[in-house]
């Protein structure tokens, strides 16, 4: 007598085709030397700053936001802006769209190997600050911040991509989220007016989140909730605006 074996549920088969097309995404990064310089290897140097932080929590949690502010442009946000924009140009994105996989698992699987990138560059930047003696106050609010910069930082490269016509402007169409991002480092040197109106920008919402953890006076009802709407909107818009084909 035969049996049958069960189809695998939808969501498992789901799961694995993200996964596969993650992988082949990570290989690719890996091999173009220009992209894992700046993707992998770059984000690792601000660590330095960290060990050069001194033994002040307030100078240990500005190089931990330097630290992760460079982990969310580089691998996360310019990394997944170039690889959507490049497999649209390429008509990889198209071809993909025939198959099984859904669109979400398509974006998802572009974003993801970036992702991995800059929540490994958190975990050491912990390592190095707990070795110097300077351990965050809360590990939750550490991984909730860099968990929630990572896949804001992944929604607005979605974003910037459903309007960014080749990779050649994304040099452009990414400087002002890159701006926006910047600002929030060099928030603190600003008068006091001026740090209430960056701190509404994703870059002063997540520099403030990042040093939450080492003793920062901040407000960090405000910066979640500025994450979620920059999030949100990103999301909602590039859902509406997305583009599959090359312009024409």
């Amino acid at each position: 007598m035969s049996t049958t074996a069960a189809p695998a549920p939808t969501q498992t088969r789901a799961v694995g085709r993200v996964l596969g097309l993650s992988r082949a995404n990570a290989t690719l990064m890996v091999r173009n030397p220009l992209t894992l310089a700046y993707g992998v290897v770059t984000p690792l140097l601000p660590l330095g700053f960290v060990a050069l932080s001194g033994s002040e929590d307030a100078a240990t949690g500005g190089a931990i936001s330097t630290v992760l502010m460079v982990a969310w442009l580089l691998p996360v946000y310019y990394n997944v802006l170039s690889i959507i924009v490049t497999r649209r140009d390429e008509l990889v994105l198209k071809r993909l769209r025939t198959g099984e996989a859904r669109d979400h698992e398509l974006l998802l699987s572009m974003c993801l190997p970036g992702v991995v990138i800059s929540l490994a560059v958190a975990a050491l930047a912990v390592v190095v600050a707990t070795v110097m003696g300077q351990a965050p106050g809360s590990l939750a609010t550490y991984g909730l911040a860099a968990i929630g910069g990572s896949v804001m930082c992944a929604a607005l490269a979605v974003w910037t991509a459903s309007w960014t016509r080749n990779a050649e402007a994304a040099q452009m169409t990414s400087l002002p989220v890159l701006t926006l991002m910047m600002l929030g480092t060099f928030a603190r040197a600003l008068p006091e007016r001026a740090q209430e109106v960056v701190a509404l920008t994703p870059g002063g919402a997540l520099d403030a989140l990042a040093r939450l953890s080492w003793g920062a006076d901040v407000d960090a009802l405000r910066a979640a909730a500025v994450v979620v709407v920059w999030t949100g909107a990103a999301l909602w818009v590039a859902s509406r605006s997305m583009r599959w084909e090359p312009r024409r």
